[in-house]
Formats: C-alpha cells, sequence, structure tokens
C-alpha cells in the first residue's frame, strides 16, 4: 500500500486509533476462559501500537525507511529537521510509550514481550535526544539530504528507477527538496545565533559538493540524470510527459534552492563555522555527546572508559605486528609495519576498477564454498558488487545498501575506488566479510524474511543499534579465520589493520568529543597509528567529527558478541555449535546489546 503525501504525518486513521486506546494499569490476573481472549486483545494493541510506531517514522525520515529497504515511501522526502515537525513526533512518542507501558506484558507471548521490548528501547532512544537540537546541523559533507537524492539519481543505489511509478516517486522527492532546502538555511541561520554550527574544516569540505550540485542547464543538471537514462520500454508519452517535469522542476525549483544553499554555505555560514572540532565545545555538548553514546552503543559506558578500551585494544593489535611482519618481508619496528605497507607497490596490483570488482567477485566465490560450515541460516536476496557514484567518491567510505523487501533491488556492497592502482589487496578480504557476506548481507537480508513487525523488519540503517549492525558485521571480519582466509599474511595483515582502526575510533572519536583533541591532532594520531596518508587519515576523521559516536559502536559490539561466543563455548562444551551461536545472534534480527545477551544466555541455559 503506498501513502499519499497529502497524508497528514499524524493523521491515519490506524494511529488515532492507537492513540485514543483507553490506558489501563495490570489488572488481577483473569479467569482461565478469559485469558486466551485477554491475551489476544494484549497482542492487537501492541501490534497496532508497532505499526503507528512504524508509520509515524516513515512519514517523519522517509529516506532512512529506503535505505532500510521498504520502497513504500519512496514519494515522500520528509521534514524531520522542521522544529513543528519535530515537535510533533517527540509528543507522539511520549503518547505510544505511554500506551505501550498500559500493555499487560504477563499475558503477551514470547514472541511479543520481544517486540514490547524492541518498541520500547526505539522510543526511549527516540526520546533521549529530544532536548538535543541537531536539527540546527542539517548538513555535513558526509551525510545530507542532497547528496543522498543526487546518488539516487543513477537509480542504481536504494531508489530504483525502472518503472513510470518509480520515476514519479523521484520526481515527488526533487519537487520537495526546495522546502527542505530551505528549512536547512532557516534552522543553520538559528544554529549560528545559538553558537551550534559546523567545524569549520567540515563547512570547507562540503562546499564543493554542493556547488557540484549546481549547473548551467537543467540537462546538465545530475537530477536530470534520470531522463537521460529512460527505459526503452517507457511509452514515448511517458517519456516526453517525464523530460518536460524533469526539465522544469530542475529549472524552476532545484536550481534557484541549490544556488542559494550554496550561496549561503560560502558567504554566511562558513564565517560563523566554528574553530573548535569536538562535541563538548557546543553548548551542553558534553551531555549531547554522552547521550550519543547511549544511544549508538546500547551500553552505559562513559567516554573516559571507552578511551582506555581504545588505547588498550590499540596495544594488544600492534603486539601483532612483531609476528606478521616478517611474513610480509618486513624487518623493521613492529610499530612501523602500517606505515611500510602502505607504502609498498607490491600490494597494489589493480590498473582498472574492473581489477579491483573482480577480485572482490573472487573472494566472493571462496567465501560461498564455506558458508554452510558455518552458517545454518542463509539469506535469500542476493547481493551484487558497484562502485561508489563520482559524487560521493571522494569523501565516502565502503558501505553496504541494505535489498529492498519487495525484490526491487538487491543488497549492494558499494567499493570506493579513487585510483585503482593506488588500491591496496590488503584490506580486500576482511572489507568483503564486513560490508559484504556474512557481515551486512546477511543480518539485513535475513531480517527481511522475519515475521516480525516493520519496525523491526526495516531496521538496519538506524543509527541507534549500530552496536548490533556495526558490531556483527566487525564479527564477520574475525570469520576470516573460519574460512581459512587469514592464512595468507596480506589478508590477515589488513584484517588486523581494519580491527586497529576501530581501536583508534575509540580513542580519537572520544579524543575529540570529550577530551579536547584538536582536528589535527586525532589525524596526526590515526595516521601514525595506521600508518595512513594525511588524506586518508584526515577522511576518516572529519566523519567521526560530524557524526559523533558512531564509530564507537562496531568495536563495541564486536567484544561483545566474542564475548558471549566464549561464554557460550565454556558453558556449553562439546554441545556449543558455532552454526547454532551465530542463528542465535542474528536470527531474531536487531537487538540492543543487553538483549542479546540475554538471548545467548537462555540458549546456554536451554542446553544445560
Amino acid at each position: 500500500m503506498r501513502f499519499s503525501l497529502s497524508r497528514p504525518l499524524l493523521g491515519t486513521t490506524a494511529l488515532l486509533a492507537v492513540l485514543t486506546l483507553p490506558v489501563s494499569g495490570a489488572s488481577a490476573a483473569p479467569a482461565a476462559s478469559t485469558a486466551p481472549a485477554a491475551s489476544a486483545a494484549a497482542a492487537t494493541r501492541l501490534h497496532k501500537l508497532a505499526d503507528a510506531f512504524y508509520q509515524a517514522r516513515a512519514h517523519f525520515d522517509p529516506l532512512l525507511i529506503t535505505a532500510n529497504g521498504d520502497s513504500r515511501y519512496n514519494s515522500e522526502l520528509g521534514m524531520s529537521i522542521s522544529p513543528k515537525s519535530r515537535a510533533r513526533q517527540f509528543a507522539l512518542y511520549r503518547r505510544l510509550q505511554t500506551q505501550l507501558k498500559a500493555i499487560p506484558r504477563a499475558r503477551l507471548s514470547e514472541a511479543d514481550q520481544l517486540n514490547d521490548d524492541l518498541l520500547a528501547f526505539e522510543l526511549d532512544s527516540g526520546l533521549s535526544l529530544e532536548k538535543f537540537p541537531e536539527h540546527l546541523l542539517p548538513l555535513n559533507h558526509f551525510d545530507n539530504v542532497p547528496g543522498t537524492l543526487a546518488n539516487y539519481a543513477s537509480g542504481t543505489g536504494s531508489q530504483p528507477l525502472n518503472t513510470v511509478a518509480q520515476y514519479q516517486d523521484y520526481l515527488s522527492r526533487l519537487n520537495q527538496l526546495p522546502a527542505w532546502i530551505d528549512q536547512a538555511i532557516a534552522n543553520m541561520r538559528e544554529g549560528v545565533k545559538r553558537g551550534i554550527v559546523q567545524p569549520k574544516a567540515i563547512t570547507v569540505a562540503m562546499l564543493p559538493q554542493f556547488q557540484q550540485l549546481r549547473s548551467a542547464t537543467p540537462e546538465a543538471n545530475i537530477f536530470y540524470t534520470p531522463i537521460k537514462n529512460l527505459p526503452a520500454a517507457f511509452s514515448q508519452a511517458d517519456k516526453d510527459r517525464l523530460s518536460a517535469a524533469y526539465r522544469k522542476t530542475v529549472a524552476t525549483g532545484l536550481s534557484p534552492a541549490l544556488e542559494r544553499l550554496a550561496l549561503y554555505l560560502e558567504k554566511e555560514y562558513l564565517p560563523a563555522s566554528r574553530a573548535s572540532d569536538g562535541w563538548s565545545a557546543l553548548p551542553n555538548g558534553a551531555a549531547w555527546y554522552q547521550a550519543q553514546i547511549k544511544d549508538r552503543t546500547t551500553v552505559s559506558m562513559n567516554p573516559e572508559q571507552i578511551h582506555q578500551l581504545g588505547l588498550k585494544e590499540v596495544a594488544r593489535i600492534e603486539q601483532q605486528w612483531a609476528l606478521l611482519g616478517p611474513k610480509l618481508g618486513y624487518s623493521g619496528a613492529p610499530a612501523g609495519l602500517p606505515q611500510w605497507v602502505e607504502a609498498q607497490d607490491k600490494f597494489k596490483s589493480f590498473k582498472t576498477e574492473a581489477e579491483v570488482l573482480d577480485a572482490y567477485r573472487q573472494i566472493d566465490s571462496k567465501i560461498k564454498t564455506k558458508l554452510p560450515a558455518l552458517f545454518s541460516l542463509l539469506p535469500k536476496a542476493p547481493l551484487q558488487l558497484q562502485l561508489e557514484p563520482e559524487l560521493t567518491r571522494a569523501t565516502a567510505s565502503d558501505h553496504y545498501t541494505p535489498a529492498a523487501a519487495d525484490g526491487s533491488h538487491p543488497g549492494v556492497f558499494w567499493a570506493v575506488v579513487n585510483d585503482p592502482k593506488d588500491y591496496s589487496r590488503t584490506g580486500m578480504v576482511t572489507l568483503y566479510l564486513h560490508e559484504g557476506q556474512p557481515g551486512h548481507h546477511f543480518h539485513a537480508g535475513l531480517l527481511k524474511e522475519l515475521d516480525v513487525p516493520d519496525f523491526r523488519k526495516f531496521n538496519t540503517e538506524n543509527p541507534n543499534i549500530g552496536a548490533f549492525t556495526e558490531g556483527w558485521a566487525l564479527y564477520a571480519e574475525t570469520l576470516g579465520h573460519e574460512f581459512g582466509l587469514y592464512d595468507d599474511p596480506e589478508a590477515y595483515f589488513g584484517h588486523l589493520n581494519d580491527e586497529l582502526l576501530r581501536a583508534v575510533r575509540l580513542v580519537v572519536d572520544t579524543g575529540m568529543h570529550a577530551k579536547g583533541w584538536t582536528r589535527e591532532q586525532a589525524i596526526a594520531y590515526a595516521s601514525k597509528t595506521l600508518g595512513y596518508s594525511e588524506a586518508r587519515a584526515k577522511n576518516q576523521i572529519e566523519r567521526y567529527m560530524v557524526w559523533p559516536a558512531q564509530a564507537l559502536s562496531y568495536k563495541i559490539g564486536a567484544l561483545k558478541i566474542l564475548e558471549l561466543r566464549e561464554r557460550a563455548r565454556t558453558a556449553m562444551g562439546d554441545k556449543f555449535s558455532l552454526p547454532k551461536f551465530h542463528e542465535v545472534v542474528i536470527g531474531d534480527g536487531t537487538l540492543p546489546l543487553p538483549l542479546l545477551e540475554a538471548r545467548v544466555d537462555r540458549w546456554i541455559a536451554s542446553a544445560k
């Protein structure tokens, strides 16, 4: 079912029905004859609340829903940065929270108790950030709405362009973008007044992106790209109609709005951007960062604990360099191994982008042969490999986009190849295990196959579950041992170096946002520790600057999964099964780490 843009955010019949349900407290245990009916009523109320929550979130932030593989809202852009929309959304969450607490948990089945737990988590998580004005920072170089829509223009991303209806959906979003841009400018002006602005280095990184979105003619604009790729199967009438509509939208709406945005950033926002780099420099920034840590990791750790954990992990991983260096032909000081590998041309054998993609396909073939020995659950959705679009290639990191639940597009691993001749082989295996299979693709693919409410099924890209999503993907990298892929010293170095990156993230993220580190300090630490060029380290550090605490989720989540695997192996002895452990971890979809731990503990107890 497709929802019309004219449908109000909070005005669906189902939503109003939910919000007028009577609120009743827990009552005495029902008589045996009424117990089944009471249980059914409790389940019905829960499912209505879950549907209402998902519909509200989908209308509020439909781009997130598209990224999660649900195409039903692809005609909507949403206005999550609007203060009025935010106020309505948080008010709704509080009403849903009250309704949820009134449902008698004891009357729910075990499966619905998990739904209850996860819906409560989502509502609590959303409300925990209510007092922090993230809408006043609507743009950054790493993640922004105009850039996301520009990437969708190719039709190869999360929003496919294969049918007339899909072309109309995308055009609808383009028609809403000028209003979004004007709201973003208004928000940034308010942010300037309140001292809530991006660091100057981030604004400098943003400027070229938004300048690139401008064009001399509508036909030269990136948002006109779909018309250049019109499917031959479209009728001539549809081709003519869509071409005229896209040209008008770009010429009369988008181009002026993009011009306003680029000029505002250059003339007003850049001079007002701050000299500081970390989140703690913002008003109430320390509390804001702590709230983001809890939201991104789902655990209660403070910045200093995380910083020390990062230093400990860096030291542990660096101890491996002494053993691995000679196998790669290195005889220098162990700490210098990453820098040495980075400088060696012998690890960079590619001449074309096609050769890079072919190498990834060979890795995929090796992995597929051994998957059945390690996994009892395999996703049905296919996985494709594609190159990152040119618009964002200079600032992007390799990533994965989930398959659509309706099968309209597969899961995609996006490889960022700026210069194939400078592309190192060493990190390819561990990267593919993380972004492809059995990492993100297994989690996201299996999630689409579960019979669970939509708020759980389409929940792979939300930052508040990153500790599971990214933790699982980083854990998947460690399975290179079981796949036999790390017998190759090059591949094992790549794994350790990527693991070192995640440990460094704990150090630099907390360093910048809680301990007063400058951007330059963080770049120097990352460059020295990881052997990265200054440009590559800068790319990483500037990502953490605009996405605080997200980078913490990888290592914290992976360490928890490894801890739970060892706990189960020790407790279960001969009864331990690695495929069954993997089924327990990802078989129920995305879970906050405390709920994942409880699930594994129940499995251990049942085996005893």
